[in-house]
C-alpha cells in the first residue's frame, strides 16, 4: 500500500497529519527541545574529556588542614655565645626553639660555678651555701624516667638556692656500675664477636670497656645538660678516675688497719651465670603463687619452682623414718644434720640419734634447734649449712660440718656418684627419680615462695660459702642510729626514719668482694714464699694476706709480719673488686679531692642535703653516713631527702621487657611508635621478650610520644611529688604542662604588646600606690604564690611550689586579670595605664622567676625580653622573690566573690549556648548590702570577665531573665530574652539531658554490680563516683534552664 503524505517542517523534521498545534503548546516543546539539546551536549564533552580505556584517572589532590611547622632557631650563634633575642617572639611555643642555645651560654658564663660572682670558693657569704653532689647514674648507656625525676627535684632545689644568693655546687658524676657495665659489654662481646671476656683474658677486657665507657660515657652528661641540671662541669668525676681510685685505696687500707675491714668465709649471695657474689640490692624477691615454670640461663627447659617435696631419712639402725620438706631438693646432697623443736612430742624419742644418707656414707645427726618450726611441713628440717642462711647459723651453733656441693657455675661436685657434674637444676630432676625408686619420695605440695632472681643476669642466686673481704657494721651503724635521733641527721620525709632504725638494728657485716674484672680490684696481696721452707697459709687464713696503698708498701708489711727479707717474698694480689656501692659511699668527700687537705674539701664538705630515692636508703645513703663519721668524723650531710619510686601509668615497676622504660629525650624531643620499637631491636633485651615489649609500647603509647620539651617534663615530675612511696607517671599529664608553657608564652607575648616604648622597669611597687583596684588584688595573689613557692622549697613540698606557680599564671594572671586590663588599655586614664604597665611588669617578672627553679628554658627566654631597668645578666643568677607586703585577705575575698559571681553567669551561658561575643546585661539582686556593695565596687571587672554589656544594681530586673544563685542573698537576673530562640533551645537542652540520664543509668548499673567493690580498681571508681555525681548536677540545671526557658 502506498504510503500516507507526509508534511515536512523548516527544521526537516516529519509531522503526522493532524489538528493543528496551539502557540502554547508550540511553546512547551521548543523548550523542551533546548534541555535535551543541552543534556546532549554535556553528555558529549563529558565523553569527550573521559580518558581512554585502561588509562588511571587521577585523583584531585586533597586539601589538607594546613599544619604551621614548629620555630627552630636558626641563628648562627657560636655554642657559648648568648641567644640572638634580636628577633621578635615566635608566634607560638617550640621547645626546640625556646631550649636552644641557652645551656652552653650559662655554662661558659659559669653561673653554675660556686666561684661566680665571688673572689673566691671561701669568701664569707651572708647568704649562706649550698652544697649537693648527684647520686652518680650508671655509665650503662642512657638515663630513665627515674633519673630524670631526680635531676628534675635536684636542679630545682639547686637554682632556688642559688636565687637565694648562696655560695651554690651541685657536683655531677658518672658511677662504673661493676657488674652492670660488665654485664653489658660481655653481651656486646657476644653478640658482635662471638667472644667472652676469658677469651680476651683481663687487660683486654678492660680495655674494650674503656673503649665503651669513652663511646657512651658522655651520652648521659649530655641528656643531663638537655634537662637544664645545672652542674658545675669542672668538677665533674667518674668513680673510676684516678683521684678518686686513689680515694678507694686509702679508705680501704685505712679500714683495715683500724679493724673495721677482715677476710671471712661466709655465705654469699652467688650468681653463676655471673660467677660472681651480689649485694641484696642485685637480688629481686620475686614472688610465686605456687607451682611455676621459671625461664633460667643456661637451661634449655624451663625449670620448677614452687613445690613443697617430701622425703624420708632412715633413721639409723631402726625401722623409724623422719620425714623433711625442702623446696630445693637438690641441696639434699649437702645435709648435714636433721633437725627438729626441743619441745616437739613428735620427735623426743629421736633426740640424739641419726638418719643415713641415701647418696653418701654420711651420717646427720638429729639435732635439736628452736628455729624449727613444729606447724611447718613435718616440723623435721634438713639442715645443709653451706646453702641455706638459716641452716648457716643452725650449723655454727650446733657445730656442724658445711659441705659445698655447687662449683662457682653451678655443677654439683664432690662424691656422689651419677649426680656429680650435673648442673643444679637438672640434678634437681634427678634426685626427685631416685628417692622415687628407693621408696624414699613421700609427696609434691603446692607452695607459695619467693625466689632469689639476680636482677642483671636473671639466674637464681644460689648461697655459697666464699671467703671474702668484710666491712664490719655494728660500730658504724650505732653512729648513724644517733645521728638521727640526736637530729645532727634529718631524714625527710620523716616516715622513712623508721626504715633507718629497722636497717641499722638488723645491721650484718657487708661483704665487699666482688668477682669481676671491671671496678676498684681490691688493695689486698696474698703473701707466700719462694723459700720453701717457710710456712705459706692457705687463701683462707687472713694471717697471709696484706693490705696496702701499693705492691711496693704490701712488700714491706710482708717482710715485716713474718720477718723474711723481701726477695723471698711473692705476692699476688687479689683478683676481686670491691662492690659498687664501696666508692659511691665515699663520693662526698672523694669528689672534693679526699684524702688530701683541699681548699674544695675545707670548703664544701659537709655537703648540705642528699637527695635520692628511697630504695637506696641503706645501700647508698647509709653507707655514706658510715665512711663520713669513720674516715673523716664527720657526717657526710645534714639532710637527706628521699624522693618516690617512679611507676609507669598503670603503676607498675618499669622494666624494659614491659616496653615501659623511657629515655627523656624522647619525652623532650618526642619519638615514633616505630621509633621506640627500634630502640628495643637495638638494645640488649632477650630477643624473646622484645615482641612482649613493643606490644606494651604499642598500648601505652599508640601514636608515639609528642615532643614535651625539657621544661614539661621537669615541671611535670616536680609536681606529681607527694609524700607517698610511688608516682604512677602519665605522658598525657606532661603534655598537659606543654600546654602550659604555650599559655605562659601567649600571655607574656600577649603582655609585651602593652610595653611598646622605651620606658624600663623595676620590681620596685607598693600595693599602696594602686591605681587600679585588680593591681592590688594581683599583686596581693602574687605575694601568695612567693610564700607558697619559698614554703615549697624549703620544706620539699614540690607539688605545692607547683601548684602556686600553675595556678598564678594560669588561674590568675591570664584568666582574669589580663581580661581586666584590657577594657583599661582601651580606654583608661595615663594614670591607669601607667599603673596597670608597672603592675604588669612586677607580675611578669615575679611569676618567671618563681618559674625558673622548675622551668629553666622558657623562663630564660622570656625574662631576657622584658624591659628590666636593672637587669640580671641571667635568670638563674636573679634573686628569688621572698618576703613582699602585698598580701591583702580583704581584696582576695572580695575578688573571690566577684569570681564566684561571673562563674554563676558563665556557667549559665554555658547552659543556654551564648557565645562569649553575645553580651548579655545582668541584674544584680541583694537582700545583704555587703555582697551588693562589693559586686557595685567591681561592676566595670565583673561585667569584662563574666562577658556583660552591663550590670545594673538598684533597679527592677525586666521580663525574660534567668535566676541565677550566687549566696542566699544574692541572686543575678541574666536576661536571655531576644538573645536565644527558646524552643530551640529546649530541645538541644533536652537531648542533652537524655544523654546524660543515660550515662547516669549505666553508671548506676555498673556501680551496684555484685563484683564492682572487689575488681574494678580503686582509681576507676573513684572516677565514676565523680562522673556520677557531675552528671546528676547537670542534670538539675538543665532542668531548671528548660523551666527558665519555658516562661519566655
Amino acid at each position: 500500500m502506498p504510503q500516507p503524505e507526509q508534511k515536512t517542517d523548516v527544521s526537516g523534521t516529519a509531522e503526522a497529519e493532524g489538528p493543528p498545534k496551539t502557540a502554547k503548546q508550540l511553546e512547551k516543546e521548543r523548550l523542551k527541545a533546548e534541555k535535551l539539546a543541552k543534556l546532549q551536549a554535556k553528555l558529549d564533552k563529558k565523553a569527550a574529556a573521559a580518558p581512554a580505556a585502561g588509562e588511571k584517572k587521577e585523583k584531585p589532590e586533597k586539601r589538607s588542614k594546613e599544619v604551621k611547622e614548629a620555630a627552630v632557631y636558626t641563628a648562627q650563634t657560636v655554642p657559648g655565645e648568648k641567644k640572638d633575642l634580636s628577633g621578635p617572639l615566635p608566634d607560638a611555643y617550640s621547645p626546640r626553639y625556646v631550649e636552644a642555645q641557652w645551656y652552653s651560654w650559662w655554662e661558659k658564663q659559669g653561673f653554675f660555678t660556686p666561684e661566680y660572682g665571688r673572689e673566691s670558693i671561701d669568701s664569707p657569704n651572708p647568704n649562706g651555701k649550698f652544697v649537693m653532689i648527684i647520686p652518680p647514674p650508671n655509665v650503662t648507656g642512657s638515663l630513665h624516667l627515674g633519673h630524670a625525676l631526680t635531676n628534675a627535684i635536684e636542679d630545682a632545689i639547686t637554682r632556688y638556692h642559688r636565687m637565694k644568693g648562696r655560695t651554690t655546687l651541685w657536683v655531677p658524676g658518672c658511677d662504673h656500675a661493676g657488674i652492670a657495665t660488665q654485664v653489658v659489654v660481655e653481651k656486646l662481646l657476644w653478640r658482635d664477636e662471638k667472644l667472652s671476656r676469658h677469651d680476651l683474658g683481663r687487660e683486654k677486657f678492660i680495655e674494650r670497656i674503656w673503649d665503651w665507657r669513652r663511646e657512651k660515657g658522655g651520652r648521659i652528661y649530655e641528656q643531663l645538660k638537655s634537662l637544664g641540671s645545672s652542674y658545675d662541669w669542672s668538677r665533674v668525676a667518674f668513680t673510676m678516675d684516678p683521684k678518686l681510685c686513689r680515694a678507694v685505696t686509702e679508705a680501704f687500707v685505712r679500714l683495715h688497719e683500724e679493724g673495721s675491714i677482715y677476710r671471712s668465709s661466709r655465705l654469699v649471695n652467688w650468681s653463676c651465670t655471673l660467677r660472681s657474689a651480689i649485694s641484696d640490692i642485685e637480688v629481686d624477691k620475686v614472688e610465686i603463687p605456687g607451682r611455676t615454670f621459671l625461664s633460667i640461663p643456661g637451661y634449655e627447659e624451663k625449670v620448677e619452682f614452687g613445690v613443697l617435696i617430701k622425703f624420708a631419712y632412715k633413721v639409723e639402725n631402726s625401722d623409724e623414718e623422719i620425714v623433711v620438706a625442702t623446696t630445693r631438693i637438690e641441696t639434699m646432697l649437702g645435709d648435714t644434720a636433721v633437725a627438729v623443736h626441743p619441745q616437739d612430742e613428735r620427735y623426743k624419742q629421736l633426740h640424739g640419734k641419726f638418719v643415713v644418707h641415701p647418696f653418701s656414707t654420711r651420717r646427720l645427726p638429729i639435732v635439736c634447734d628452736e628455729f624449727v618450726d613444729m606447724a611447718f611441713g613435718t616440723g623435721a628440717v634438713k639442715i645443709t649449712p653451706a646453702h641455706d642462711p638459716n641452716d648457716y647459723e643452725v650449723g655454727k651453733r650446733c657445730n656442724l660440718p658445711f659441705i659445698t656441693i655447687f662449683n662457682d657455675d653451678g655443677y654439683i661436685i664432690g662424691d656422689y656418684g651419677e649426680f656429680t657434674g650435673m648442673k643444679r637444676f637438672e640434678c634437681r630432676k634427678q634426685i626427685l627419680e631416685k628417692l622415687k625408686a628407693l621408696d624414699l619420695y613421700r609427696e609434691t605440695l603446692n607452695n607459695p615462695m619467693v625466689v632469689p632472681i639476680c636482677s642483671r643476669s636473671k639466674d637464681v642466686v644460689e648461697p655459697l660459702i666464699k671467703p671474702q673481704w668484710y666491712v664490719s657494721c655494728s660500730e658504724m651503724a650505732a653512729s648513724a642510729t644517733e645521728a638521727v635521733r640526736s637530729g645532727a641527721l634529718k631524714i625527710v620525709p620523716e616516715h622513712h626514719t623508721k626504715t633507718w632504725y629497722h636497717w641499722m638494728d638488723g645491721i650484718r657485716d657487708w661483704c665487699v668482694s666482688r668477682q669481676l674484672w671491671w671496678g676498684h680490684r681490691i688493695p689486698a696481696y696474698h703473701v707466700s714464699f719462694s723459700d720453701p721452707s717457710i710456712q705459706t697459709g692457705s687463701n683462707d687464713d687472713e694471717q697471709y694476706w696484706v693490705v696496702a696503698r701499693s705492691e711496693a708498701e704490701a712488700l714491706n708489711k710482708a717482710a715485716e709480719r713474718f720477718g723474711v727479707e723481701v726477695s723471698k717474698i711473692i705476692l699476688k694480689q687479689d683478683e676481686d673488686v670491691l662492690d659498687t656501692w664501696f666508692s659511691s659511699g665515699i663520693f662526698p668527700f672523694s669528689v672534693f679531692g679526699w684524702p688530701d687537705n683541699t681548699k674544695d674539701l675545707e670548703t664544701f664538705y659537709p655537703t648540705s642535703l642528699l637527695e635520692t630515692g628511697h630504695d637506696i636508703l641503706f645501700f647508698w645513703v647509709a653507707r655514706m653516713v658510715f665512711f663520713g663519721q669513720k674516715l673523716l668524723g664527720k657526717l657526710p650531710f645534714k639532710e637527706v631527702y628521699l624522693h618516690p619510686m617512679v611507676r609507669d601509668a598503670h603503676g607498675r615497676k618499669m622494666s624494659k621487657s614491659l616496653g615501659n622504660v623511657i629515655d627523656p629525650m624522647d619525652v623532650i624531643l618526642g619519638i615514633t611508635l616505630e621509633g621506640l620499637h627500634a630502640q628495643l631491636v637495638g638494645s640488649n633485651l632477650d630477643p624473646r621478650e622484645i615482641e612482649k615489649a613493643k606490644a606494651g609500647q604499642k598500648q601505652d603509647y599508640p601514636q608515639g610520644i609528642p615532643e614535651c620539651g625539657s621544661d614539661a617534663l621537669r615541671f611535670a615530675l616536680c609536681a606529681y611529688i607527694t609524700q607517698a612511696r610511688d608516682i604512677n607517671l602519665d605522658i598525657n599529664r606532661v603534655q598537659g604542662y606543654r600546654f602550659f608553657c604555650n599559655k605562659l608564652w601567649n600571655a607574656t607575648k600577649f603582655a609585651l604588646l602593652y610595653f611598646s616604648g622605651s620606658e624600663k622597669f623595676d620590681t620596685e611597687l607598693s600595693a599602696s600606690n594602686a591605681v587600679n583596684q585588680m593591681d592590688s588584688w594581683i599583686l596581693s595573689r602574687l605575694a601568695a604564690a612567693v610564700e607558697a613557692c619559698n614554703q615549697g622549697f624549703e620544706s620539699y613540698d614540690f607539688a605545692a611550689a607547683t601548684s602556686a606557680c600553675y595556678a598564678f599564671w594560669l588561674y590568675d594572671l591570664c584568666d582574669v586579670y589580663l581580661e581586666c586590663l584590657k577594657p583599661i588599655f582601651q580606654s583608661g586614664s595615663e594614670a591607669q595605664q601607667a599603673a596597670a604597665r608597672r603592675t604588669l611588669y612586677v607580675c611578669l617578672d615575679y611569676g618567671l622567676r618563681l618559674l625558673s627553679p622548675f622551668m629553666p628554658f622558657i623562663t630564660e627566654e622570656l625574662y631576657q625580653r622584658l624591659p628590666r631597668a636593672n637587669p640580671a645578666p641571667s635568670i638563674c643568677v636573679a634573686s628569688y622573690p621572698s618576703k613582699v607586703s602585698w598580701r591583702s585577705a580583704k581584696i582576695e575575698s572580695d575578688v573571690d566573690f566577684v569570681q564566684k559571681a561571673a562563674r554563676v553567669i558563665r556557667s549559665a551561658r554555658s547552659d543556654y549556648n551564648l557565645p562569649n561575643k553575645t553580651k548579655t546585661e545582668a541584674y544584680i539582686v541583694c537582700t545583704d548590702n555587703a555582697p551588693n556593695e562589693i559586686l557595685k565596687r567591681y561592676a566595670d571587672d565583673l561585667a569584662t570577665i563574666s562577658y556583660c554589656s552591663k550590670i545594673v544594681f538598684d533597679g527592677a530586673p525586666p521580663a525574660g531573665c534567668a535566676i541565677l544563685t550566687v549566696t542566699g542573698q544574692c541572686e543575678v537576673h541574666l536576661l536571655l530574652k531576644g538573645l536565644i530562640e527558646a524552643d530551640k533551645e529546649i530541645v538541644k537542652l533536652q537531648k542533652k539531658s537524655d544523654q546524660l540520664v543515660q550515662t547516669v543509668s549505666k553508671l548506676s548499673q555498673a556501680i551496684q554490680a555484685a563484683d564492682y567493690a572487689t575488681k574494678v580498681p580503686a582509681e576507676v571508681q573513684a572516677t565514676n563516683e565523680t562522673k556520677l555525681s557531675e552528671s546528676r548536677a547537670e542534670i538539675e540545671r538543665i532542668a531548671a534552664a528548660i523551666e527558665t526557658l519555658k516562661l519566655m
